[in-house]
This record gives C-alpha cells, sequence and structure tokens, in this order.
C-alpha cells in the first residue's frame, strides 16, 4: 500500500516552510529599522495557509484573515507571463504585504522595532510547535512502519 506524504504530514509541513519565510521577512525589517525610507514588510500567514489548502483539495477554512485578500500564483499582474522552468518554491512564494506603522517616522521608515521583535519571537515560538507537531507525526509514522 502506498502511503501519501502530503495527508499523513498535513499543513504541518507547509505551515514550516511559511515560517521559515516570514521569519527572514522580519529578520529583514530588524536589519534596517535605521534605513531611512525602508519599508517593513510581512506575511498573511493565514491567508497563505488558506491558499495551500484549498490547492490540495481541502473545503475546511482555517479562518478568515483580516485583509480577506488571496495571493496570486507566481505572478503579481495579470499582463505578467511566468517563467518556464520556474520552480514550485519560487512560483509560490507568498505575497508580502507592507505593514502600516503605529507612528510614522519622519525619515519614512516604517520599521517600529518593538513590533517587529514581538512577531519574530511569536513567529519562533509557532515555528517550534508546528516543528514538534510535525516530530510527532514522524515518530508515530516510524511506529507504524516498525510495527510498535
Amino acid at each position: 500500500m502506498a502511503m501519501s506524504f502530503d495527508k499523513a504530514l498535513g499543513i504541518h509541513e507547509a505551515a514550516l516552510r511559511v515560517r521559515t519565510q516570514r521569519a527572514e521577512v522580519l529578520a529583514s525589517n530588524l536589519a534596517n529599522v535605521e534605513t531611512p525610507g525602508y519599508q517593513a514588510r510581512d506575511i498573511d500567514f493565514r491567508a497563505v495557509l488558506e491558499q495551500h489548502q484549498q490547492q490540495r483539495g481541502n473545503s475546511i477554512p482555517l479562518q478568515a484573515s483580516q485583509q480577506g485578500n488571496s495571493l496570486a500564483q507566481g505572478v503579481t499582474h495579470h499582463n505578467h507571463i511566468p517563467l518556464p522552468g520556474l520552480s514550485d518554491h519560487y512560483r509560490n512564494e507568498p505575497e508580502l504585504k507592507y505593514t502600516q506603522p503605529h507612528q510614522a517616522s519622519l525619515d519614512g521608515n516604517t520599521v517600529e522595532a518593538h513590533e517587529e521583535h514581538a512577531k519574530f519571537m511569536q513567529n519562533a515560538m509557532d515555528f517550534q510547535a508546528s516543528f514538534t507537531l510535525l516530530n510527532k507525526k514522524f515518530t508515530g509514522l516510524s511506529k507504524a512502519l516498525k510495527g510498535e
């Protein structure tokens, strides 16, 4: 009998990938906290996972995102032509959204260090939780294969 890792692992693999991408974006924001004119970015995690669920054919909505935007696949404008041979990793990159600062800075930088630190730490804790769940799934699959 063939085993489908997609079904066995559920959404956790996709969640880890998106959490990793979000960590990179948030780290970039923190690295540019003093850069004049830098615009802080973020990934709408819920929207990305909802899109992933829809692509996999699951009809269970995760919860509506606050913006309710859907993400475009592979192109940012309907007139753009997707590049042939582009790997699925890059074709399915989540859309980056600009964050709105609570207090505008005079130099045009929208990064608020305390907000970005909090988002980064929350994302790290969520990553660890997803990783732990995925690790438990692998442990369970391993035990099932060994017949324990």
